[in-house]
């Protein structure tokens, strides 16, 4: 999801929603394409800046490690926990968990929203919704998803090293 705005504000006696302009961030949520609603919102993360362009290639990965990890942006790659853009770049890690608040929200396509994570429940759980009946692919920027990575078995079962790269 890209968001475009955010710190909502709230004029005095409406229930209207001003946001401030912020440079473009970018959420990274998970959930079913089609839905317009759901839990699980303290597993999402925001990048405050455009993660594409502070991306490793996976070709260099091994230089990456080579140099102790941190990337020419100066990020650290952690083998734990990484994420894999589709286009094959390796990124920073989003900031957890997205903040309880309103976020304006866009494919950057045809469909702009209104983002709104709830505070967590007694059992850690957010709630999140999109406005205007707009579903998470509405909101998804397809141009560059991505995937987190975190072994499940042995510290090498999932590498960037392992990653193929033929696609």
């Amino acid at each position: 999801m890209v968001m475009t705005f955010a710190a909502p504000t709230h004029a005095a006696g409406t229930n209207d929603t001003k946001f401030t302009p912020v440079a473009p961030q970018y959420i990274a949520a998970l959930g079913d394409p089609a839905a317009k609603s759901g839990n699980n919102a303290q597993t999402w993360g925001l990048w405050r800046v455009d993660p594409g362009p502070r991306g490793v290639p996976l070709s260099s990965y091994k230089r990456l490690i080579e140099i102790g990890g941190v990337a020419p942006a100066r990020w650290e790659f952690d083998s734990k926990d990484w994420w894999l853009e589709e286009h094959g770049l390796i990124m920073e890690k989003p900031k957890f968990p997205l903040a309880p608040g309103k976020y304006l929200v866009t494919g950057d396509r045809e469909v702009t929203t209104v983002l709104t994570v709830h505070r967590p429940d007694k059992d850690g759980n957010q709630r999140w919704e999109l406005g205007e009946g707009a579903k998470l692919y509405d909101v998804t920027h397809l141009a560059c998803r991505s995937a987190r990575y975190t072994p499940a078995t042995s510290p090498n079962a999932c590498s960037p090293a392992n990653a193929p790269r033929s696609e």
